[in-house]
């Protein structure tokens, strides 16, 4: 492919994503995916070429663009080598016009940006979660320990114990490693708000939101696959995945539950007052995950932030009648809430408003080994800790 054609295709591909995220569609990353291998022309270098210009189009446009073209010329704009690509060939996109619309800059649309700010994060703090995240791994301590594994390339380590860093792309899931369920690709930062759970051996631990498991396999293996282990969620796709990561990780999960969307109680009634940790890692609005998923940041609305912001006080509610009541001889069961969003509304206010609504409870303090105290928890940020962004927070039955 010529750099115009290139550019055209990278212009086709974003039109794409903007409607999926007006329309609530599918993520960037699968849609280009599908969309460059129905390019069978396009070879490995040209597909490379063409992601990249399709994410660097969508980091440099704040609000919603008009279109893909849109998107492209405000990359242009700061960008003179593909000003250029805009040449009228055959395959190539249309000569610049111009009177013809350009998209906004900027790190959020404005009422969003309006929302970060009211929560401390504007600045260097707010373009940090627009930069380029590193590959993060988890040593699975039930196969194996961070200071002897043995890799193909040597990791950074991280503040995490089992955590190492690897430069964006590097082939890690090609690795034996990977195969045998020695490492799982996650998040320095994912990795610490597991570790607040401070999951023991021979406890009762219920993931409430598990997903596709990752968190939940770190538990296993801080457990040391002693205990109860319980996964849960609503989405049977995700939720599928789970159980050929547990057997390559060698993670034993005692049960995993799908919930019924607004009947969960029911799915959960065997485990009422009965866990000592409840993991919920709820929806959120993901602004600490825009270095992973730029596009995001178009797919949340107002009307969306009061519905999660909703979703994550009756998430915290069911937690609470899993977990056991305090005795005379034995702590009360614990919450730990964990959001990867730097918005205080979905945060430390969130758990402020379950203490106060529900007496008898009470915030754990903190020890961040990093990350900031923000309230009744703790705050990770790519700008302080070059990890996603976190709040996370541990509350228990008094």
């Amino acid at each position: 492919m010529t750099p115009p054609a290139r550019l055209q295709t990278a212009i086709e591909l974003l039109d794409a994503v903007i409607v999926a995220a007006r329309t609530g569609g599918a993520p960037a990353d699968r849609l280009i995916a599908e969309g460059l291998r129905q390019r069978r022309y396009a070879g490995s270098k040209d597909r490379r070429a063409v992601r990249e210009l399709v994410y660097r189009a969508i980091r440099a446009c704040g609000p919603v663009p008009p279109s893909g073209r849109a998107a492209m010329l405000r990359l242009a704009e700061d960008d003179p080598g593909i000003a250029v690509g805009f040449d009228g060939s055959a395959y190539g996109p249309a000569p610049i016009q111009a009177d013809e619309p350009v998209a906004h800059g900027g790190i959020a649309p404005d009422w969003l940006m309006e929302a970060l700010a009211a929560s401390g994060v504007e600045g260097e703090e707010a373009a940090a979660l627009l930069g380029r995240a590193s590959l993060d791994v988890r040593v699975n301590r039930l196969k194996a320990d961070r200071d002897t594994l043995v890799l193909p390339e040597a990791g950074e380590k991280l503040a995490a114990p089992d955590g190492l860093r690897f430069p964006f792309g590097t082939p890690v899931e090609r690795w034996d490693a990977f195969r045998d369920g020695l490492i799982e690709v996650q998040d320095g930062g994912s990795q610490l708000a597991c570790r607040s759970v401070a999951a023991k051996s021979g406890e009762v631990v219920i993931d409430l939101c598990a997903g596709a498991g990752g968190k939940t396999l770190a538990l296993a293996a801080a457990m040391g696959n002693q205990g109860t282990l319980i996964a849960a969620d609503i989405n049977r796709a995700r939720l599928s995945q789970l159980a050929p990561r547990a057997e390559r990780a060698g993670a034993r999960i005692a049960e995993t539950l799908l919930l019924d969307p607004g009947r969960e109680a029911e799915a959960l009634a065997p485990w009422q007052g009965r866990a000592d940790a409840v993991l919920v890692d709820a929806p959120c609005s993901g602004t600490g995950t825009w270095r992973r998923n730029p596009e995001s940041r178009w797919r949340i609305t107002p009307a969306e932030l009061e519905r999660v912001t909703a979703l994550q006080s009756r998430l915290l509610a069911l937690a609470a009648t899993l977990t056991k009541p305090a005795g005379p001889d034995r702590p009360g069961g614990r919450i730990i809430y964990v959001v990867c969003s730097l918005l205080r509304l979905e945060g430390a206010e969130r758990v402020d408003h379950f203490l106060g609504q529900n007496a008898g409870w009470g915030a754990v303090p903190g020890e961040p080994g990093a990350g900031r105290l923000d309230g009744p928890g703790i705050r990770l940020s790519p700008c302080h800790d070059d990890t996603d962004g976190f709040f996370f927070a541990t509350i228990s039955r008094l």
